[in-house]
């Protein structure tokens, strides 16, 4: 079975997508035409801000098309309409408002900068490759399928293991006992995964073990109390370099997000 280099990769969810709001901007985006669509009272709508409604609507998936270019001049149009009526009547100058105004402007130089960061910092082929190098290394050739019971205490464990010992079915005692609720459900199963997936006194525990059998004493981790049983074990098939770069690349862009705000952080004075 072919693993997915996202089970491969675990890494937290970052500003990462504050960035689409200026996609657009990225290398290969078509510039904005210049010109006017429209004048409005005087104010002119700039071709560049149809231009911008185009890309959004067309990476969601339309066509750029005439009716789509006319429809959305109407939509700028509209826009533009409420805009100034909304100025007539002070409405930019109420707390609430202005307090919105501003935080759309921060999150649209949020994520200006950082589009603009992942541009000069793009990882080349070779840091991919050493980095794709490790994570093979690290996951190992062979993934397992496992099923446990977490107890929060020895005492529960050995219970549960005395159960077991006098015939009580694992998926029924692990159903009954066990405090890991994604597996729970399902007698304990863990579905597959690589030995590098669990913490370390789990996996070295899992990999010791025989097909069908069960640890003798429970593994203790920070979690808690594990009895694990090993259902079965196969090759794994870990995705070529070119099958993961995408991710990898994705991955590694997370990263130097996560440090240059780390680093604009340490540099800055802040109170709480």
């Amino acid at each position: 079975m072919k693993i997915q280099i996202s089970r491969l990769i675990s890494v937290p969810l970052v500003a990462l997508l504050l960035v689409a709001p200026v996609a657009a901007q990225e290398k290969g985006a078509p510039q904005p035409a210049n010109g006017v669509v429209a004048t409005v009272n005087g104010k002119a709508i700039p071709q560049a801000r149809l231009e911008i409604l185009v890309r959004e609507r067309v990476a969601q998936g339309q066509q750029d098309s005439p009716e789509l270019r006319s429809f959305l001049k109407q939509e700028l149009i509209n826009r533009e309409v409420i805009q100034q009526e909304s100025v007539k009547r002070g409405l930019e100058k109420t707390p609430e408002v202005a307090m919105q105004l501003e935080m759309m402007r921060q999150g649209v130089l949020v994520a200006a900068f950082l589009q603009d960061h992942l541009r000069r910092n793009q990882p080349n082929d070779a840091t991919l490759k050493t980095e794709y190098d490790r994570i093979k290394a690290q996951q190992g050739d062979k993934e397992y399928r496992a099923r446990h019971i977490l107890v929060k205490t020895e005492e529960e464990a050995k219970d549960t293991l005395a159960q077991l010992a006098k015939g009580a079915k694992f998926e029924a005692l692990a159903s009954e006992r066990s405090l890991d609720t994604g597996s729970k459900g399902n007698g304990g199963d863990l579905n597959w995964a690589p030995p590098a997936r669990y913490v370390k006194p789990f996996a070295d525990a899992l990999t010791k073990l025989k097909k069908g059998e069960t640890t003798r004493t429970a593994v203790q981790t920070q979690f808690g109390w594990h009895i694990i049983q090993l259902q079965d074990e196969r090759a794994m098939k870990i995705p070529t370099f070119d099958e993961a770069k995408g991710q990898l690349t994705q991955m590694l862009s997370q990263q130097a997000l996560q440090k240059v705000v780390a680093d604009l952080r340490s540099k800055s004075k802040i109170s709480e």
